[in-house]
């Protein structure tokens, strides 16, 4: 089994390693790569089936919210599940348009729709899609998921956001969960993601791969100049790949409690889940990465 870890003030056992659902987006979205309706049935099964239990999704993920409720319905006890809402999508003839607003139609619209087609009675984790504090307060949006949470509709309430907002955000002391941007190629909210763990909410951690690194099948050039910058191809054991130093070096933050993949490459899963299953890298090789990508000139 993929390792357990308590999610901050929800109490639910995580897996330390969860699944983003971005990649079984399905055709006529974004990007190259897609999948048909048998391979998202296969890695989500798969994802299951190697003791991840953790699945995040959002209204404007393409097909993705569809395929978890048609492909994983009779298996619904074995997961959480977290969805987001203030998503606004406009499906094109050959590309999703993708918005996001924060008012009560937009929120309410968003989780009618994800329940049906989630195929479930509730939402464990329901996410702002970003958002600012003083809009979501203003807007009644707060309260708003205060009254699904006592219909029985959501179980949590949290945020996926970045700096600046991320701040505010945490002043509300509102929020179970917030989900942060992170990686030792992007590690700019680190401090933050420290301060939401000592504040008692739950960490859910994105970008934590950094897509693969300088290995990616889609290169990203600002993360892989971090990499060559700091010269961490001297620090990798023997053995290890660079994805699986990124994946643990996320994993080695002290306030990590999950941090979500979204690959739709079943190899790929695979291992990530035995990277995770090994755990937070060496605390010598930890600091010296710490060290160096932090010398790294923005």
């Amino acid at each position: 089994m993929v390792p357990r870890v308590t999610l901050g003030r929800t109490g639910l056992s995580v897996s330390c390693l969860g699944y983003g659902s971005m990649g079984i987006r399905g055709p006529r979205t974004w990007g190259v790569r897609t999948v048909d309706d048998e391979h998202a049935e296969k890695l989500l099964n798969a994802v299951l089936d190697m003791g991840i239990n953790f699945i995040d999704t959002a209204p404007d993920y393409g097909v993705s919210e569809e395929r978890i409720g048609r492909f994983l319905s009779t298996r619904r006890n074995e997961f959480y599940l977290a969805t987001k809402c203030g998503c606004v999508y406009t499906q094109h003839k050959d590309h999703l348009e993708i918005d996001h607003q924060f008012n009560k139609d937009v929120i309410e619209r968003n989780l009618h729709n994800s329940l049906e087609r989630l195929n479930t009675d509730h939402i464990d984790l329901l996410q702002f899609h970003g958002g600012d504090a003083e809009t979501l307060e203003h807007e009644g949006l707060l309260t708003l998921l205060q009254d699904f949470r006592s219909q029985g509709l959501i179980h949590h309430i949290g945020v996926s956001s970045k700096i600046p907002q991320i701040s505010g955000l945490i002043d509300l002391n509102f929020f179970d969960t917030f989900q942060i941007p992170y990686s030792c190629l992007a590690p700019e909210h680190g401090d933050l993601i420290t301060r939401v763990g000592e504040s008692g909410a739950g960490v859910i951690i994105r970008g934590g791969i950094a897509h693969g690194g300088p290995d990616a099948e889609i290169q990203r050039p600002a993360l892989n100049d971090v990499w060559s910058q700091a010269k961490l191809d001297e620090l990798i054991p023997k053995g290890m790949t660079r994805a699986e130093l990124i994946l643990r070096y996320t994993l080695s933050h002290p306030h990590c409690h999950t941090t979500i993949v979204g690959t739709c490459d079943q190899q790929h899963l695979a291992e990530n889940v035995t990277a995770s299953r090994l755990g937070p890298l060496p605390d010598p090789i930890y600091r010296e990465i710490t060290s160096r990508t932090q010398s790294v000139p923005e």
